[in-house]
C-alpha cells in the first residue's frame, strides 16, 4: 500500500493507494530552499542583470512604488521587501515616500490582516500600502500593445519615479508563466486592458509552460516594457513554499532566467495517463475559491485518460470566487454540457468578459472526465450548479472507483497549481 499526503486549504489529507494501482506521484523538481533568503535577495540587489544595483537607481528619487503579489499567489514579500527597503532607504528615500501596491488585477482588494501576513507586521503598519483597482477612474492611459490591447495603468504606478516590481515565476495555464510582466498586466492594469488581454486564451498556442509564441504572454511582456520597470525582482519557490533563486535586473532578463530554471522544475514527465487522477491545488492560498482551484484541474485533465476520473481536493473557503462565474455556471445548470460550451464560446467570442471562460472550462472538463470534489462549498451547489460530485472522504471514493475498475492506474498531483504534467517522448 502506498500512502500519500495531499495539501487541503491549511491541512494535509493522506490516502492509501494500492500498489497494484499506483502510478506515481507526479511532483514538481524538488529543489531546496536557499539557507538565508533575505541575504541572497541583498546579494542580487548588489549585482543585478543589466541594470545599475538598486541603491544607484534609488539615488535622486522622489516617488517609488513597488507592486507585490495579493493573497491568491505564495509570494513572500515578508522576505523580499526588507532588504529592498533598506537599500532604498540607504539611498535617501524616506518612507512616506514608498507606496506598496498589491496587484491585485481584477481579485477583491486586499484586507488589513492579509497585508500583514503578506507583507510582515513591521512593513504594514509603517509603510503605505493600497491594493490596486482595475476600475478606478484614475488610470493613466499609455497606449496600444501591437496586438490592440489598451493599456490603462495603476496612477500611483506610473507617477513614481522609481518602479519596482517584485513577483513569483510559476505556471499559468494559458499565459505560459506568472511572474515578469503579469504584475503589470493584469496586476495593476485597468479592466479593459485586462479582458483585452486575457480574450486570446482560446488561441491554439495560448497553453501552460511555453511563453515564446503565445499570444497573451507575448502581449504581457509588450505592455509592460510599454509601461515600464526600473528594477524587477522574481523568485521561484518549491512546493513547500521556499525560496530556490531569485532573479533581479531587467525586466525581460530576469522573465527569461527564471522560466528558464522554473521550466525544469515544474514540468513533470509521466509513463502514461492515469485512469485516475487526484489533484490538490496545493493548499492554502492556491486553493481559495473555486475560481482559483480551476488551474489544478487543468493541469489534471493533462494527466488523465479521457473518460477517467478526477478527485478534486480544494478547500475554496471563499466559494466561487467570481460573480460572472458563478452566474454562468447558473445560467447553463440545466443545459447539456455541450450546449452550454457552445452557448459561453460564442459569448466570449462576441464581447470578452472575464468569469465565463471559467465556467467554458469547468463545464467542457465535467463532459469528458468524472469529476469528485471535497471541498468546503454546499454540496448541492456543487452538483446542481458546478457539475461536479460532492464528496467527504476522499478515501472511500477512491476505494469506490477501484471497486468499479480495479486495474485503473492513480495518479496523484498534490501541488497541481505547480505541476504541468507531459507524457515521457518515447525513445
Amino acid at each position: 500500500m502506498t500512502i500519500v499526503s495531499i495539501p487541503y486549504g491549511n491541512h494535509i489529507l493522506r490516502l492509501e493507494i494500492p500498489d497494484d494501482n499506483f502510478l506515481m506521484v507526479a511532483l514538481p523538481k524538488e529543489v531546496p530552499g536557499v539557507s538565508d533568503p533575505a541575504l541572497v535577495v541583498e546579494r542580487v540587489l548588489q549585482k543585478p542583470m543589466n541594470t545599475p544595483p538598486l541603491q544607484e537607481l534609488a539615488q535622486g528619487k522622489r516617488r517609488v512604488a513597488i507592486v507585490v503579489d495579493d493573497a491568491t499567489r505564495p509570494l513572500p514579500s515578508y522576505v523580499i521587501l526588507p532588504p529592498i527597503l533598506k537599500k532604498l532607504h540607504e539611498a535617501g528615500i524616506h518612507r512616506e515616500d514608498i507606496t506598496i501596491i498589491f496587484a491585485t488585477g481584477l481579485h477583491r482588494p486586499v484586507t488589513e490582516d492579509e497585508a500583514i501576513q503578506l507583507l510582515g507586521e513591521n512593513i504594514a503598519k509603517n509603510y503605505r500600502w493600497v491594493s490596486h483597482d482595475a476600475d478606478s477612474d484614475d488610470l493613466v492611459y499609455v497606449g496600444k500593445t501591437t496586438r490592440g490591447t489598451p493599456i490603462y495603468i495603476n496612477r500611483l504606478y506610473m507617477e513614481a519615479d522609481l518602479k519596482i516590481l517584485i513577483g513569483d515565476i510559476m505556471l499559468h495555464y494559458y499565459a505560459g508563466f506568472g511572474g515578469g510582466g503579469k504584475s503589470i498586466l493584469p496586476g495593476i492594469a485597468g479592466r479593459e486592458t485586462i479582458i483585452r488581454n486575457h480574450s486570446m486564451l482560446f488561441h491554439p498556442d495560448a497553453k501552460p509552460g511555453i511563453c515564446s509564441g503565445n499570444p497573451v504572454c507575448e502581449d504581457i511582456m509588450e505592455a509592460a516594457e510599454i509601461v515600464g520597470a526600473d528594477f524587477v525582482v522574481n523568485v521561484v519557490l518549491n512546493s513547500r513554499r521556499e525560496i530556490v533563486k531569485i532573479y533581479a535586473g531587467k525586466l525581460k532578463d530576469v522573465f527569461l532566467a527564471g522560466i528558464e530554471f522554473a521550466r525544469k522544475m515544474y514540468i513533470v514527465d509521466i509513463p502514461q495517463r492515469a485512469d485516475i487522477t487526484v489533484v490538490s491545488p496545493g493548499g492554502y492560498p492556491f486553493d481559495i475559491n473555486l475560481y482559483q482551484s480551476h488551474k489544478a484541474l487543468f493541469f489534471a485533465e493533462q494527466a488523465t485518460k479521457i473518460g477517467g476520473s478526477i478527485i478534486l481536493l480544494a478547500a475554496c473557503p471563499e466559494g466561487a470566487g467570481n460573480k460572472l462565474f458563478e452566474e454562468w455556471m447558473q445560467k447553463t445548470k440545466n443545459m447539456p454540457a455541450e450546449e452550454a460550451v457552445r452557448i459561453i464560446r460564442e459569448k466570449l467570442n462576441e464581447d470578452f468578459v472575464l468569469g465565463p471562460h471559467k465556467a467554458y472550462y469547468i463545464i467542457r472538463a465535467t463532459s469528458q472526465y468524472r469529476i469528485f470534489i471535497k471541498t468546503e462549498i454546499d454540496p448541492r451547489e456543487i452538483s446542481e450548479i458546478y457539475r461536479m460530485q460532492p464528496i467527504e472522504d476522499p478515501q472511500q471514493t477512491l476505494d469506490m472507483l477501484l471497486t468499479e475498475q480495479p486495474d485503473a492506474k492513480v495518479l496523484v498531483l498534490p501541488y497541481g497549481n505547480e505541476t504541468l504534467p507531459m507524457l515521457r517522448k518515447k525513445a
